[in-house]
This record gives C-alpha cells, structure tokens and sequence, in this order.
C-alpha cells in the first residue's frame, strides 16, 4: 500500500485517456506521491528555507530540520490549502486542458462531484496557469498576422430598449478589444487592451515581432504608425471584400479569434471584462498546444500546478 510521504517514479505515457489518470491515480496518497517526484525528485525541499533532505512523518507531511517547519507537498503550489481530493483535483486537470473549447464549471462540477463554486475556483486556479510569459522566448518572426477582436456586446438577443445604440464594429461601448498576433504555422500572442490606437498597437507589435519580418493587416489604420524600415507590411482590403491578396491575408489570426468565440460564447456563454484575459490565455495555451496530444497537454498542465503560486494570482487580473 502507497505511503504518504513515500516519492514514486511516473511513467506519463500510461495517462492516454482520463479512464487510464484515474485508474493509475486512485488514492491521495499516490497523487501527493507524484507531486513529490516531480516537484523534488529524491531530496524534499523545504519551501521556505530551500534545506535539502527533508524527514516525513507518519501523517506525510514533511519536517524541516533547518527553519522547524512543518509542511505538505501541497505548499507554494495551486492544490495548497484545498478541501478537494488530489484524485479530483488530478482529473479536472486533464479535463480543462483535454477539452478543445474548455470545460464549464457547471460540467466540471457534475463531472466531479463537487458545487459549482467550488468548480469556478478550481477552474480559475487552473487558467492561472495559462497565463502567456510576455517576453520570454517569444519571438514571432518571418510571416506574422495581426488583428483586433472585439468580445462582448452582443446585441441579437436584447431587447429592442436593451440594445446600445452604435455598437457595431469596432465600438467599445459594451466590447473588450483583444489583439492578437500570429506566426504562420507558429505562435500566437493575444491580449486585451484598453484600446486599438497606433500608440497602444505598434509598442506590442515591436516587443514580439522581430524586425524586417513580413506584417500582413487589414486596412486598419491601427497600423499606419509602423515604418518600412521596421518591417514588410502588407495590407488587405476588407471594406472592399478583398480577403486575400497574393500572400496577404489574415485568415490564420482569423481562425484564432474564431476558436476564441467558440470557447466563450459556445461553452461559458459569457465573460465579464475583468477576467477576459484569462480566457484569452486560455485560448492562446491550446492554440500553441494544438500539435500536441491530451497526454502531453496534461503532464504540461501538471508540471506548471506545482510551480511557484499564491491566492494573488488567482485574485489579481488585469
């Protein structure tokens, strides 16, 4: 019988499926068993001191002979302090990043067996681990689409005295502008901004877009501030129903913002400006991710949930 404080090896390619996670991962003590070998390999660190060689007690948790403190491998990382089964936490895990437009937390509840709040907070504490590391190696190069998207607002449904009046198109009357930028056949990056001027676009563009690569637009005049000696820019004409131009088009960034909508408005109906980004993240993660299988994408997801994390992080957003 597994031990708690005992450390396991893991082999991740036994996890093909989520009948397969639960199978193998069907005790506390196993799940805090693989927290241990991945987060410490064979020598526990205490979190707070940084002492190697850690002793476990009985009950599992883990003493440090330098600083005297007592901890579990749970410390420092998204499972700390939960009333939830490391089981169920280990299964949401897969869920939320197997699922190809997310998971609600009404579903992930059902699925679980726990209340929706719970779900909610779980769900959140999981897309905090989604969030894009601006700057770090993230270069986009060679061909690369931009566009802005605008979430929210959607009138079809209202009331005729309910509905805003001019907020078509690029209004931020009742939308969040997000932009996004793309590599073909790479990367994207994707944030909200409190607005689509040239001053707030051409920054972004010249963080993540290395210089003398081909930039291919729409006519927004957005991008009208980039100069020829920073970058190739071609445009296309959408107001006059031209889509593609040669090589110039903005279909792939198109098809993100389509999967983005699909994933808001088909599986959580709606989301408020505040946690936006998030969602947004969350989108980005599987469109960088989509070569990859639901095994790879969870021990990914795995990997990050025993990194460095505080409640902050779930209660900040931008």
């Amino acid at each position: 019988m597994m031990q708690y404080g005992e450390i396991i090896n893991i082999d991740f390619s036994n996890f093909n499926s989520l009948v397969d996670l639960f199978l193998y991962f069907d005790t506390p003590a196993k799940c805090k068993a693989a927290l241990a070998k991945v987060r410490w390999g064979d020598n526990v660190v205490c979190p707070y001191c940084g002492k190697r060689h850690c002793s476990v007690g009985y009950d599992g948790r883990y003493r440090c002979p330098k600083c005297g403190n007592h901890f579990s491998v749970t410390v420092g990382t998204i499972f700390e302090g939960t009333h939830v089964s490391l089981v169920k936490w280990f299964g949401a895990l897969y869920m939320i990043s197997a699922h190809k437009k997310g998971i609600s937390s009404h579903q992930l509840a059902r699925d679980i067996h726990v209340t929706q709040k719970t779900a909610w907070n779980m769900i959140h504490k999981v897309r905090s681990l989604y969030r894009q590391e601006y700057g770090v190696d993230i270069v986009l190069t060679n061909d690369v689409e931009c566009d802005e998207a605008y979430i929210g607002g959607r009138e079809k449904n209202k009331h005729d005295s309910k509905k805003t009046e001019n907020n078509q198109g690029r209004s931020t009357k009742t939308k969040t502008p997000v932009f996004g930028m793309v590599q073909r056949g790479g990367k994207v990056v994707a944030m909200k901004t409190e607005n689509t001027a040239p001053k707030t676009l051409a920054p972004i563009i010249r963080q993540f877009v290395k210089p003398n690569s081909r930039i291919f637009t729409d006519e927004y005049v957005g991008y009208n501030s980039l100069r020829e000696s920073e970058y190739s820019h071609a445009i296309v004409h959408h107001g006059k129903r031209e889509f593609v131009s040669g090589e110039a088009h903005t279909n792939t960034i198109e098809g993100f913002w389509g999967q983005l909508k699909r994933m808001i408005f088909g599986t959580y109906h709606f989301v408020s400006a505040k946690y936006l980004q998030r969602y947004v993240d969350e989108a980005v993660f599987r469109y960088n991710t989509r070569n990859e299988s639901e095994q790879e994408r969870f021990i990914t997801m795995f990997k990050r949930s025993i990194g460095k994390f505080t409640y902050e992080d779930v209660r900040n957003v931008a």
